[in-house]
């Protein structure tokens, strides 16, 4: 028979707030209820993306820059044409979900231009971003784009 599990066994203590950091933010975008919410663990971020009440594709996206010479921080543009696009060097994943036609590219441009926004504000951030995507339609379009950008930077 197995020893009883010992919590005096463990030493190290986390001080990670509870619950979690929380933020919703809502709104209509194409004449859709979209619903976006960031949640900040203390080792991941997860933020999600639904539009009536789906969630269909996740990906993550390393915050942490493991190239050499960096420190671990993105290098942020100094306001040049490219300014809006994200971080080249950050590279979005898919999970689960995104195999229909056009949800995998879709998906990942919303996956780093979130990551790029979470860098540009906390540049030493190095958790794992996760995202959750559940939107209507995997087809580009621009008003979208910036209307559920909006929405997430409201949330992070």
């Amino acid at each position: 028979m197995a020893d009883p599990f010992d919590l005096n066994d463990f030493h190290e203590v986390i001080n990670a707030p509870f619950p979690a950091a929380t933020k919703q933010a809502a709104g209509m975008i194409n004449g859709v209820k979209t619903d976006v919410m960031s949640i900040s663990f203390a080792d991941k971020i997860l933020v999600t993306i639904s539009q009536k009440g789906r969630l269909a594709h996740w990906l993550h996206v390393p915050l942490e820059n493991l190239n050499p010479g960096t420190e671990g921080s993105h290098t942020i543009s100094d306001g040049d044409d490219d300014s809006l696009l994200p971080i080249a060097s950050l590279t979005a994943t898919s999970i689960l979900g995104g195999h229909a036609a056009g949800h995998d590219t879709v998906g990942q441009l919303y996956a780093r231009q979130i990551a790029s926004a979470i860098a540009m504000k906390s540049p030493n951030e190095k958790r794992l971003l996760v995202v959750g995507l559940g939107l209507d339609s995997a087809e580009p379009d621009r008003d979208v784009f910036f209307a559920v950008v909006d929405l997430v930077l409201q949330c992070i």
